[in-house]
């Protein structure tokens, strides 16, 4: 402890070293030292509104870095207020690390305030959790943690660090003296209480670490010895007459920018018809010649060889059965259990899918038999494209979603972050925007959690500062982080909210009234959320015109790039375009 004033320095020197550039936290006693230590030690601090903000933020650092993103919330609901998030990241398999404080060591589970039994509340959505009991175990401690987020299938872990162990050793045994009542204890009792005191204190701060058994260590995401899969599956793709490459979350896990460019560039190599989901849209641009969005379905149908590269075989895959029963189907995964599930590939491959395709990229080029296939497949996109655009209506008392997301598509920046939080709006947005570049598409992924927008919000705007944030609201999604805009203002970001306001849970409603026939609990009121987030300090825009949308869009622009976070209030007309649509 001679280098540092309190545990919190340790903390915030171990993050810095780690490549961390920010702290998301939600204040607290318990933690106070550690956003001391991160500030000391060159962080950013972003305090948020709510603690599950400031874990869907560490999510989205984590998810546009590379590196595990760090929160830190302080004990009993701070912790059980993050529970939401950490399942998002654990079933977006995200990286990310949790640092919990807690009452001290010697009041732990005496009743002391917000002192709950968190580890057991924890172990059950995060890949590790444990707590440090003295200040020698901050730094493997953490050391473990950064290394079991990021090995193996990456997730969220949970670190325990007790008030005893960040505050100065001064402070700690004044409390200890008055808490426990040892400094009014006399004589011969008195004076063994105080000596215990002191040597409990000794441990704490001076007992070196004894080594932890276990400790992995940190891999690139691109090592790994699968030679022999590669050759095989060389093999069969330079055979193929319909090939089909679908990539998922998982190949962009542990990706830096410049990790994200590289398997871009394989990808194009390989030249095999793409189909991206989740995390990986927009890793091939704007527009691609081999990236497809409509239609993925017909095509597995038809293919003779099928790449799943980081996508379970889940609901979204049609869990593995839309796939063609002779397809030759390779699947790439990190989870032994998610290779397999529900159908089994010809050829499962454990391994990190972004390393595997940028390998199999330096073994096998795009072939020229497959114009016709390629052909095939444009003619199904432009179809559905002409389809879409066919159904937008320009004009009208309010705005018609498939209409504001075409001019929203042709206005955003080529630097910008598209994150969306929403269930109906915010889907018919996948169709028709076209993220702009690899790990600029934020979007909650398989476990389909509402609330995500504002902290993924926080999490890019701090990473990528100078990048166009567009955040895409449904009305009732909005209601979870809307108070966000308070720390837009404060941290000086400056995203733009987009929410689609139809008085409606509309993607429940809309079938639920179908099949049910009631429309009850889906009901909402179009609310001024535009004069919400102006009371928060930001500028609310209510647009109910059709004609108004393109100078309504520049306006937002221009305000946020001037440092004005920006909520557009959009009235939406009724629309029967993702009519049955239902997910459950």
């Amino acid at each position: 402890m001679s280098d540092h004033p309190h545990g919190g320095s340790i903390v915030g020197e171990l993050l810095a070293a780690h490549g961390v550039k920010c702290l998301y936290n939600l204040c607290g006693g318990h933690i106070s030292p550690i956003l001391l230590g991160a500030k000391m030690h060159g962080l950013k601090v972003v305090d948020v509104r709510d603690e599950v903000t400031a874990a869907f933020a560490a999510d989205a650092a984590s998810r546009m870095t590379g590196i595990p993103g760090v929160c830190a919330v302080t004990a009993g609901p701070g912790v059980t207020n993050t529970i939401t998030a950490v399942k998002n990241a654990f079933e977006a398999q995200q990286p990310m690390i949790v640092l919990g404080g807690a009452t001290a060591t010697v009041l732990r589970g005496r009743g002391s305030l917000q002192d709950i039994d968190q580890l057991s509340v924890m172990k059950t959505v995060t890949k590790w959790a444990d707590r440090c009991n003295k200040v020698g175990d901050l730094v493997p401690m953490l050391e473990k943690a950064f290394a079991k987020a990021s090995e193996g299938v990456p997730g969220p872990v949970f670190l325990e660090i007790p008030v005893d162990v960040l505050y100065p050793e001064e402070i700690v045994k004044e409390w200890y003296l008055k808490e426990s009542g040892v400094d009014k204890m006399k004589g011969a009792v008195g004076a063994a209480a105080q000596l215990a005191m002191k040597g409990y204190l000794k441990k704490q701060f001076h007992m070196p670490h004894i080594s932890l058994p276990g400790v992995p260590s940190l891999k690139s995401p691109f090592a790994g010895d699968v030679a022999d899969h590669v050759e095989q599956v060389a093999e069969a793709v330079a055979n193929a007459e319909k090939p089909v490459l679908v990539i998922g979350n998982q190949a962009m896990v542990n990706l830096t920018p410049e990790r994200a460019d590289d398997l871009a560039d394989a990808v194009r190599r390989l030249g095999i018809p793409t189909f991206l989901g989740g995390s990986s849209r927009g890793l091939l641009g704007r527009k691609s010649d081999i990236q497809f969005r409509h239609k993925r379905s017909a095509a597995l149908k038809e293919a003779d060889v099928v790449i799943v590269a980081g996508f379970p075989f889940d609901f979204r895959m049609g869990y593995g059965q839309k796939i063609n029963k002779q397809a030759n189907l390779v699947s790439i995964n990190l989870d032994a259990t998610a290779l397999k599930k529900n159908r089994r590939p010809t050829r499962a491959v454990q391994a990190h899918p972004g390393h595997f395709l940028v390998q199999l990229a330096e073994r096998v080029e795009a072939q020229q038999r497959w114009q016709s296939w390629f052909e095939t497949l444009r003619q199904r996109e432009e179809a559905r494209d002409n389809q879409i655009a066919s159904g937008a209506k320009s004009d009208g008392p309010l705005v018609d979603p498939v209409h504001l997301f075409q001019r929203i598509e042709e206005k955003i920046a080529d630097d910008s972050v598209l994150i969306v939080d929403g269930g109906d709006f915010v889907a018919t947005a996948a169709y028709i925007v076209r993220p702009r570049a690899p790990l600029s598409w934020l979007d909650p992924g398989v476990f389909g959690t509402l609330g995500v927008g504002g902290g993924f919000a926080v999490g890019a705007a701090s990473v990528r500062p100078d990048a166009e944030i567009w955040l895409f609201y449904g009305d009732g999604s909005s209601g979870y982080s809307l108070a966000e805009f308070d720390t837009y203002v404060r941290s000086g970001f400056a995203p733009i909210a987009i929410i689609g306001t139809d008085a409606s849970w509309q993607q429940i409603a809309r079938d639920q009234v179908t099949i049910l026939g009631d429309a009850v609990g889906t009901e909402l009121r179009r609310t001024d959320y535009h004069v919400v987030a102006q009371g928060y300090g930001g500028h609310g825009i209510l647009l109910t015109d059709p004609a108004k949308i393109d100078e309504t869009l520049d306006e937002a622009k221009r305000l946020a790039k001037a440092g004005t976070p920006v909520c557009i209030n959009v009235h939406l007309a009724s629309s029967d375009f993702r009519e049955g649509s239902l997910s459950i």
